[in-house]
């Protein structure tokens, strides 16, 4: 769905390793560090009330990040805040800033990612039989569950977004998901990445 609002060219950026935000879906965050909270009140007083979703690479930033609208929050008796983000497209990251703000923004571009603004996407290809096999056979291995009808009911894209999201992979391995061009190309990483880690290609001790 387009948004209603101009993207912008800054964002403010949250990096959190191990966390992604894939195309049209929804992520809810902890916010509790002072600086965080207020990057949540500055994005609260913008009217695109949107906040950059990007992992740390190394000692900078990874390259392609999503940008989340804030559509609900809440305040705990800690302060803290609980807030939640729907997907409004991929960026790629042009510069990032530091300013007078406590927190970092970005210089970012949206042109490669238009089909993140368009209908959900469908996987043709997909074998939902075999990926939830795949899937079955993991979550048993990692001692893991989930909510196996709303699996089944869920569309193609949901159900391949938010494993992407979910599942325990590495920062790496979700980076690669995240920038995966087209649904079809991140179920196929999704199964792969399964499939290794089936073999105990996530465990380096069975290597040795």
């Amino acid at each position: 769905m387009v948004p209603h609002f101009d993207l912008p060219e800054r964002l403010p950026l949250f990096p959190l390793p191990g966390t992604v935000l894939m195309p049209r879906a929804r992520l809810p965050l902890h916010i509790f560090e002072p600086r965080y909270l207020q990057m949540l009140e500055d994005t609260l007083k913008t009217d695109h009330r949107m906040i950059g979703m990007i992992q740390p690479d190394g000692a900078a930033l990874a390259s392609i990040g999503c940008a989340g609208r804030v559509i609900a929050f809440s305040e705990g008796d800690d302060g803290r805040m609980m807030i939640s983000l729907r997907a409004i497209s991929r960026f790629r990251l042009q510069q990032a800033e530091e300013g007078f703000a406590p927190y970092l923004r970005g210089l970012v571009e949206f042109g490669d990612f238009q089909r993140d603004l368009g209908t959900p996407e469908t996987d043709p290809r997909m074998q939902r039989d075999r990926l939830f096999s795949l899937l079955r056979r993991y979550m048993e291995a990692h001692e893991l569950s989930t909510d196996w009808e709303a699996a089944e009911k869920a569309d193609d894209e949901v159900l391949v977004n938010s494993l992407s999201m979910m599942l325990p992979f590495s920062s790496s391995d979700k980076q690669a998901l995240l920038e995966s061009p087209t649904l079809g190309d991140r179920r196929e990483l999704l199964e792969g990445l399964i499939e290794f880690a089936l073999r105990g290609g996530d465990n380096e001790e069975r290597l040795q």
